[in-house]
């Protein structure tokens, strides 16, 4: 069994398409890719936990109607657009 590293970090293996490591690297330098996949992984987290109380709310009233999305996106991202569509489903 591994021991766990300092910070309450593990190492892990990820395959992804060349073309987005390529990209990530350039980006991030080689030291940089646990950071950045880190907060990705954070953000993606956060953003389906969103999902998740979007769907319960609806459930149990009515859809959020056009209107009222636009208002959560405005409020949540001012004026700049919005980083996913509302129907955006390639989550």
């Amino acid at each position: 069994m591994k021991s766990p590293r300092p910070g309450g970090t593990e190492n892990i293996s990820v395959s992804m398409p060349s073309e987005l490591l390529g990209a990530l690297r350039t980006r991030t330098g080689k030291r940089g890719v646990s950071a950045y996949v880190t907060a990705a992984v954070r953000h993606q987290l956060a953003m389906d936990g969103l999902a998740e109380i979007v769907a319960a709310y609806e459930a149990e009233h009515e859809p959020l109607s056009e209107a009222e999305v636009q208002a959560a996106q405005s409020e949540l991202f001012g004026d700049a657009p919005a980083p996913y569509a509302a129907n955006d489903s390639a989550a």
